[in-house]
């Protein structure tokens, strides 16, 4: 089915770092559902609300996010593609505030973290924590703060008419994010991949895991992600979310049809292209801002 304007449920609200990477994966052409959380956006997708989500899955530097893996688990819904962007943060105020003048500084908790070093030369600032990086840039310009700078990204200061005070302030600036794109599987298209997402168990016996593990290595398939998880109220027994890539499709069907003698309550959670732009520049800052679409907010 061809959806001309995609709705596409994210976490947190417009210009966040998930709306960036849903303009990067889609294109400005979309319409963004703002959820509150990643399992509202799950549930956005299941009640006919949005026809994609975009979720992060991992971190370069924090790891990761291991609850949005039960996530992909309970709601079955198949993954169609990813997506990398680079977290770059930049000190945003109203037009015409000068940075002496600035007594707070608000943004996401990891976010603030992630900007330390820039901050240990100005000890007098108060830092103030809150959900969300484009919220703390919307507040500035809706209550008109004076006092307060905001730390988000390029994209919240174009929206929410801001001045960059200072650009690229994070302390790692090899730092991205990656995201997953999901959808609903009458929506998913059968199309030639490269990656899979798989997730299995194994039996809690010596060398279990690395049978499956060799099967990859002898069929020329690449695993890029492994992550473990409990199973829920089974001692010693793990959930394995494995990501794997490959050149020649004839190598994964022989790789999967191998692995399924080693596994239990195995699913493969969606097949898609790898993503390979992973240094995309950033819009430049004379850009005027983009016009922006929304539907109602998922309570």
């Amino acid at each position: 089915m061809k959806i001309e304007k995609p709705r596409v449920a994210i976490q947190g609200i417009r210009a966040s770092f998930h709306e960036e990477a849903a303009f990067k994966f889609f294109g400005e052409n979309i319409i963004t559902v703002e959820c509150n959380s990643f399992k509202q956006t799950f549930e956005a997708l299941k009640n006919g609300e949005a026809d994609y989500l975009v979720m992060a899955i991992e971190n370069s530097i924090a790891g990761s996010i291991l609850p949005n893996y039960s996530l992909l688990m309970s709601y079955s819904f198949p993954v169609v593609g990813e997506v990398y962007v680079p977290i770059q943060l930049h000190l945003m105020a109203l037009p015409g505030v000068k940075f002496e003048d600035v007594k707070y500084v608000t943004s996401h908790p990891i976010a603030i973290r992630q900007c330390i070093d820039f901050f240990d030369e100005y000890p007098h600032l108060q830092m103030v924590e809150s959900n969300d990086t484009a919220a703390c840039a919307k507040r500035i310009r809706d209550e008109q703060l004076t006092d307060t700078v905001a730390i988000a990204n390029a994209l919240a200061a174009q929206l929410y008419e801001l001045d960059v005070l200072e650009r690229r302030i994070e302390s790692n600036k090899k730092n991205f994010t990656r995201f997953l794109i999901l959808t609903t599987h009458e929506n998913a298209k059968k199309k030639p991949g490269n990656k899979a997402s798989l997730c299995f168990q194994v039996s809690n016996e010596v060398g279990s895991l690395a049978k499956v593990l060799n099967i990859f290595a002898q069929e020329n398939v690449n695993m890029s992600k492994i992550q473990s998880m409990p199973v829920l109220g089974k001692r010693n027994e793990y959930n394995f979310y494995v990501d794997i890539e490959w050149t020649e499709t004839k190598h994964y069907d022989a790789c999967i049809r191998q692995i399924l003698k080693y596994t239990h309550n195995f699913n493969i959670l969606g097949e898609y292209e790898r993503f390979e732009d992973e240094v995309a520049p950033l819009l430049p800052k004379a850009q005027k801002p983009k016009k922006y679409i929304t539907i109602k907010k998922i309570e």
